[in-house]
């Protein structure tokens, strides 16, 4: 089961816009960009803070599900939105708006994605033209040649990074927590692909013109 997840960060699509999905999940805010694009989520998820009445009314009317918190609690509305994709059975999910407008928010959301809980779950980050997602111990690069790669450790050092199709060639080799020896990497051949044997990577894929 592939979740869609609306964050209530900024709103920045791909040019192939929306993938398609069986769990649509706004994050209370990330309402907001459902009804920018003239969607209905399957789920509301939040404290429900940033949402006018109107707006919530529209909603409970077209059907969606609304599970409200209370706004003192220990986790973040987009926080709550994987568990609900996790506890629904979600295979894998993908995030727009997860990123942009407040940094807080941006890195603890890419630091959620690397949470021990969500290791069972698939999670991408769309911002635009780019693609961010955690890597545990392997994964495909599906990105064209010249695309760059960016390898980033999170928590600890990355040991025994191996990549396969990229220019800059890793074999078995650490990347130091702290280091920007993994960033900007350029993708050579299309069936690029990582595995690392310890700790956690962040790959950040950008286009090969996107300054």
């Amino acid at each position: 089961m592939h979740a869609l997840i609306f964050a209530n960060g900024e709103l920045d699509l791909p040019a192939s816009g929306l993938p398609g999905a069986d769990l649509l999940i706004a994050a209370d805010g990330g309402s907001r960009h459902c009804r920018t694009l003239g969607v209905y989520p399957d789920v509301l998820i939040g404290d429900l803070d940033s949402l006018e009445p109107e707006l919530q009314a529209d909603l409970k009317d077209n059907g969606v599900q609304l599970f409200a918190h209370p706004a003192r609690k220990n986790e973040t509305d987009f926080e709550l939105a994987l568990l609900h994709a996790l506890q629904a059975g979600a295979t894998r999910a993908t995030v727009v708006g997860g990123l942009g407008r407040r940094w807080d928010h941006s890195l603890a959301n890419l630091l959620l994605a690397a949470d021990a809980r969500f290791a069972t779950l698939p999670i991408t980050f769309l911002h635009g033209p780019q693609l961010l997602f955690p890597v545990r111990s392997s994964a495909q690069i599906a990105a064209p040649v010249g695309s760059r790669v960016s390898l980033i450790p999170l928590a600890e050092d990355a040991r025994g990074v191996t990549t396969h199709g990229l220019e800059y060639a890793l074999n078995g080799e650490r990347i130091p927590f702290g280091s920007s020896r993994g960033v900007s990497n350029v993708v050579a051949a299309p069936d690029a692909h990582i595995t690392l044997e310890g700790g956690l990577l962040l790959c950040v894929l950008t286009p090969a013109d996107y300054d």
